[in-house]
């Protein structure tokens, strides 16, 4: 009989705990937890799914079928039991979410077919605040200022949302929301470890004393490369402090500010370079709000050194570099941003939003031509219409300033229809733009090709960045539904889009330029569902199509149909599961010239990379036991948790682009201490 690995026999111990849980007999209730024994006679209000409030689609907190836009909550318990130790692998149940892989360090997402190498069309907040570098068009996702104890719920709109947040929301928006010092009382200690040198870890202080309350963290992520197992591939450190100051019982302040240090990054990979970057990412947040009305204010910096290393099918042929001839560069941004918003009821059935932003980004690059400056101003309003009991009718507009490009309006509109109780219909169209980076207006980057002695090696070239680049602009319309069916045990939802996309920002040999459009149109649809007290589960299924007119590296590529399952059972004796299953389609991607023109230079035994990656299935699995659970003096619960956790249990081996890496399966162990 062959023997077992150390992977092999940790999965399996993972599956057999499973099956042991899901054999055991459904035990009672213990004397700390609850008074009742009978099992048998369950409460109907335990068997009642609660609809959801978000902020996301209309800046303030609605009912989730309320809300004028396709939008999923992830909530703590959902991150908690995927046993994930990143926020990219949690987002990829969301139903038209896409998740791209490309390294140890390095996550591309995006929504509804369009995504690609250094992905920059998705807005991702946290507490309000944006993360998405502006003048680099990127957001890094391991380096997110947030620790996942830390995390109250993550709300996801899919689709454009310019109309109220400007530029960058042309995919769609994703808010992380952080629990109040309130919510998180007590002190939190997690740890994670496992293969690939893996380590999550995180320790969180949190207290309310009178009407002050903070909250402290520290966190530090690891771990090795997929291509080489040895190397390091992602190491961090994070330090955040949030403090919150009520000035009366419906008006308060907030102060936060942090730092995530990062002293290795594996990316972002550029097509041809794979840089190794040392990043660190600063930031302030303040915030003043009461009822219907917000000022916020925040200052988020970036400095990154990178060492520019070829990918290595390239080998020799090819170097980057900036105008001095060096292949490492250093860049440093700053984002200044203030904006306040208010809201008023007009009779009994308008509601008026309207607010404002400013915001000023500098960089220094080596890629870039000089030192340069960016101003945004943007004014918004928004009228809900409640026509009568049954339809609404939201319609809202946004206009943009920016320096490097003429002005913008993005306008939405969308009608709901309550067909019925817990029965909501939704059609939708908006307008989104996305302005071009300073990378991108500003770039100055050489390209040095050396081919073999006897093969005379072409003149460098030069890729120059332009300030007649246009804004990227999508078009969308959408149709969707959610319904409550089995006295609330179980929603269904549906949505259609159709996207159209113009003057996206692609390079030439020589130059950046707008050019091309593409449709992309599908739909997508899914269950969540609460089975018995024990058992939850959700389902969903995405398909989408798309025709373009893009060439060379700017070409879409994406898969046409994605499934998600997953089933979660927690029981009263402490043991908890969750399985979660995903099959992501084929796709075709398209790579960088240099890998076909290079071609008959490279060793022997190196081909050229096809640009077409398989189909592949992830299964996520989670078993864990709860051996502590008391409620302190203070009147929050103390608990304990270990959990292991398996990504890719079937150890579907899978690139997720042709230039990265290829993904195998992970193994941690986890503790969870709450006190």
């Amino acid at each position: 009989m062959p023997r077992l690995t150390g992977q092999q026999k940790s999965l399996w111990l993972g599956m057999l705990t499973i099956v042991c849980v899901a054999q055991a007999p459904t035990p009672g209730y213990t004397e700390e937890m609850s008074t009742q024994s009978d099992q048998a006679l369950i409460p109907e209000l335990e068997l009642i799914k609660e609809e959801e409030t978000v902020s996301i689609a209309s800046r303030y907190e609605q009912p989730i079928s309320q809300a004028p836009a396709n939008v999923y909550v992830i909530t703590d318990e959902d991150i908690r039991q995927s046993g994930a130790p990143d926020i990219p692998t949690i987002l990829r149940r969301i139903p038209g979410m896409e998740v791209m892989q490309m390294s140890g360090a390095e996550f591309n997402v995006s929504m509804r077919g369009n995504n690609q190498v250094l992905s920059n069309k998705l807005l991702v907040m946290v507490d309000g605040r944006s993360v998405y570098v502006d003048a680099l068009g990127f957001v890094f996702w391991k380096m997110l200022p947030v620790t996942l104890p830390e995390i109250k719920k993550i709300e996801v709109l899919t689709g454009p949302a310019s109309a109220l947040y400007g530029f960058n929301a042309f995919d769609g928006i994703i808010n992380i929301i952080t629990k109040s010092p309130e919510e998180m009382k007590g002190t939190t200690v997690q740890f994670g470890g496992g293969e690939l040198g893996t380590i999550s870890s995180s320790a969180i202080h949190a207290n309310k004393i009178g009407a002050f309350g903070y909250r402290l963290s520290v966190g530090r992520d690891q771990n090795q490369q997929w291509r080489d197992r040895d190397a390091l591939a992602y190491r961090s450190h994070k330090f955040n402090l949030q403090t919150e100051y009520a000035l009366s019982s419906l008006s308060k302040l907030s102060l936060s500010g942090g730092l995530v240090d990062a002293n290795r990054f594996d990316g972002p990979n550029n097509d041809v370079q794979i840089n190794a970057a040392t990043p660190a990412l600063g930031y302030a947040h303040v915030t003043y709000e009461r009822p219907n009305f917000f000022v916020r204010g925040f200052w988020n910096s970036v400095s990154d050194t990178t060492q520019g290393l070829t990918n290595p099918l390239l080998g020799t042929l090819v170097t980057l570099t900036d105008r001095n001839g060096n292949t490492s560069g250093k860049a440093r941004t700053n984002t200044y941003n203030i904006e306040a918003q208010h809201a008023l009821d007009v009779g009994n059935s308008h509601r008026v939003t309207y607010g404002l932003n400013y915001r000023h980004n500098t960089v220094s690059h080596s890629h870039i031509t000089e030192f340069t400056r960016e101003d945004r101003l943007g004014l918004y309003l928004q009228n809900e219409w409640t026509a009568t009991p049954s339809l609404s009718l939201v319609m809202g507009a946004r206009y943009d300033l920016d320096t490097f490009v003429t002005p913008t309006i993005s306008p939405r509109v969308a009608v709901l229809y309550k067909a019925a109780q817990d029965h909501v219909f939704r059609l939708s169209g908006s307008v989104a733009y996305r302005p071009p980076t300073i990378l991108e207006t500003k770039a100055d980057i050489r390209g040095v090709i050396s081919l073999p002695p006897l093969s005379p090696s072409p003149p460098p070239t030069v890729l120059q960045g332009s300030d007649n680049l246009k804004a990227e602009q999508i078009v969308s319309y959408e149709a969707g539904y959610q319904g409550w069916f089995l006295n609330h045990r179980l929603r269904a939802r549906a949505s259609l889009f159709f996207n159209h996309l113009s003057e996206l920002v692609a390079p030439t040999p020589s130059s950046l330029v707008n050019g091309g459009e593409a449709d992309i149109y599908g739909g997508d649809a899914g269950i969540e569902f609460l089975a018995t007290s024990w058992l939850t589960g959700f389902a969903n299924y995405s398909y989408q199509e798309f025709g373009q007119t893009f060439t060379g590296i700017g070409r879409r590529g994406m898969p046409r149909q994605k499934f998600n399952v997953g089933l979660r059972a927690e029981w009263d004796n402490g043991l908890n599961g969750e399985a979660t299953f995903y099959h992501v389609g084929s796709a075709t991607y398209p790579i960088g010239q240099a890998f076909t023109s290079l071609s008959p230079f490279f060793p022997a035994g190196v081909t050229t990379p096809s640009e077409r990656v398989g189909s592949y299935n992830l299964l996520n699995l989670r078993v864990a036991y709860e051996f502590w659970h008391q409620k302190a003096e203070a009147g929050y619960m103390r608990d304990a948790e270990v959990a292991l956790s398996v990504f890719n249990a079937l150890n579907d081996t899978h690139k997720e682009h042709p230039l990265g890496d290829t993904i195998g399966s992970l193994v941690m162990g986890w503790i969870t201490v709450r006190y």
